[in-house]
Order: C-alpha cells, then structure tokens, then sequence
C-alpha cells in the first residue's frame, strides 16, 4: 500500500506533524511518500526536540519502500530558501502546497497511490499565489471533476456528515429541505459504502430543541420525517430526526453507523468537544481517498518543535485502514 502526503504549507506546521507522525507509525506493512521539498523536511527536523526519521528521495512513486519511521519524498524542488521563513505567508509557500497537491492527485488518479493524507495549507497564501481555489475541497473537487464533494468527521468510532457547511445560520435553517435531504442522505451513504461500511444506522439529527417536539418548537422536523419514510423505502438505513443534544453520544456508543449534521457548528462542536486533537476529516464521492488533519498551520508555532501531531496520525490511521476496501464508484 502507498499512501501519499502532502505536507501543507512549508511555513506552517505541516513539516513538522508529518515527520513526528511517520515517527510514531507502527505499520511497516505501507510505503508513505511526502509530497513536498526535501530540504524543508531536513529543517523540520532539526527543530528543538524534533524526533529523527529516515528521508528517502524518490523521482518515481515505484521506487517508494516500506519502512518503521522511513518517509520517501517526492521532492518537488519549488521553495526559494534565501527567502523561506517560519511562520510567514508567502507567495511561494502558498503556490508550492498547492502544487504539491496536484501532484499527489495526480498520481492517486493514475492509481499510483492508494490515499492522499493533507497537512494544513495556508488560505491568505493560496491568495497571494493567485490559486483559484480558497481551501482543500475545492481544489480536490476541481482536480479530481467531482462535483460537491462530501465532508466526513470522524473521532474515533463517531462519524459525522455535514448537511450545509460555510452558510450563515438562518440560512442554513431554510436549507434543510426534503430535497437536500433526499441527496445528502442518499450520497452519505453511498460515500460510507465507498469505505466498505455497508452495514449501520445512518441517524439525521434534529433542527429545533426535542427535534421540535411535534412542533411546539419548530415545524423543520417534518422534511426529516418524510424523507426518512421514503428513504427507508428505496432500502436505505436511515433513522431521524434525533434530538441532536443525544444523537452524537449515542453515535459514540455504536448505536448509529453515521449522522448527518444539518449545520457546520452542529457537528463541529459535538466532535472537537469530545476530542479535538483527534478529530479529523475525509473528503468522499471523489474518485480517490482523501483524509486530513482538521486545523490549521499555526504560523504563530511553526519552527518551535511544539505542534501537535495527534491529528496527523489519526488520518494517516484512517488512510490506512479505508484504503484497502475503498472503491472507486463513479455514483457516489
């Protein structure tokens, strides 16, 4: 198994998470291959109390080996050193996260690499570079042609989809239509199926307080009500809506496979509450397997050594573990 990484902006903390985590790695059974400049990773790890790792150079992905605390790179050769700094944004930096990016789909696409695992990249750098895209998603959605792209947290045995994501509140209120809920629900569950989770509840949590309580609080409830109807009678496994001060806990004790989340801060906190360092992300219905660290570069601790590496780990682990029974339906 290959599994790809890019290691985010060179000036963020990406460098840094990727050689402590290939540090603490204990499969040897997956070749990793970082996506990045040689020369950033050799600094990296000259940071106080940085661990040592072995950095092998590759110029073809076949060439990559497994290997305990071993990282192949793939050295693009694209950052200007006399004019690198720590914790800076940067055209530079900005438009090489994004190349190593592209480079690493690439290769997914081709079948080259079995996932792609994402450090942190900078949005104001991407700017600076004038890169056409303002995050991640997008820039995987546009290189891969896969339109809207779904979003899964996952901490741990808790998974978590996203109904609406970047919309203001009161706007994502209006959103949760049959409609939306009909597509989300349907393509959630065929993005689990991407991963080989084929078994479950998928659980829809509730808008208002009670999830309404039989509309003394709320009518939104009732789009839920019906398309879990409809939904149970094409097959799917679906249950909603569930009162959301429960549901996420009972998706922690195993009772449901998934929820979908009708708001960015819905799932947002219940996950970062219950762990925050754990938390990561996974971009689904792509061709290719993305996962990802769900924080950003911390420009203000880059090159202190002190970064936290937990989420790096965990979405390599979660790269490791889908890879395998990831499928590349074109309907999802």
């Amino acid at each position: 198994m290959r599994i790809g990484i890019t290691i985010g902006d060179p000036a963020g903390i990406g460098p840094e998470i990727t050689i402590k985590a290939i540090a603490v790695m204990e499969e040897s059974d997956a070749s990793y291959i970082a996506f990045g400049d040689m020369t950033i990773l050799e600094r990296a790890m000259e940071y106080p109390g940085m661990p040592r790792i072995d950095l092998r150079p590759i110029s073809r992905i076949e060439d990559a080996i497994n290997g305990r605390r071993l990282l192949n790179v793939f050295d693009m050769h694209n950052l200007d050193m006399k004019n690198f700094h720590e914790g800076k944004e940067s055209i530079q930096c900005g438009k090489a996260s994004y190349e190593y990016i592209a480079e690493s789909i690439k290769h997914a696409l081709s079948g080259k690499i079995d996932a792609v695992c994402t450090a942190p990249i900078n949005k104001v750098a991407l700017h600076m570079a004038n890169v056409p895209y303002i995050g991640h998603t997008e820039i995987f959605a546009a290189l891969t042609n896969s339109a809207d792209p779904l979003t899964m947290f996952q901490v741990e045995n808790m998974r978590i989809f996203f109904l609406t994501r970047h919309v203001a509140l009161r706007q994502a209120c209006d959103m949760v239509t049959y409609d939306r809920l009909m597509d989300y629900a349907i393509r959630c569950s065929r993005a689990l199926h991407q991963l080989g989770i084929d078994k479950g509840t998928m659980a829809i949590a509730g808008l208002n307080p009670h999830s309404g309580d039989h509309g003394l609080f709320g009518n939104e409830e009732d789009a839920i009500v019906k398309a879990v109807l409809d939904l149970r009678q094409m097959g799917f496994d679906v249950t909603g809506p569930v009162s959301a001060d429960s549901v996420f806990h009972q998706a922690l004790q195993g009772k449901y496979t998934s929820v979908l989340s009708l708001y960015h801060d819905q799932g947002h906190i219940a996950a970062k509450t219950y762990n925050f360092d754990k938390t990561i992300s996974l971009t689904l219905g792509m061709p290719i397997l993305r996962t990802s660290v769900d924080h950003g570069t911390a420009m203000d601790i880059a090159g202190k050594g002190i970064a936290n590496e937990t989420g790096m780990v965990e979405a390599l682990k979660a790269a490791y573990i889908y890879a395998p029974s990831f499928r590349k339906d074109k309907h999802c």
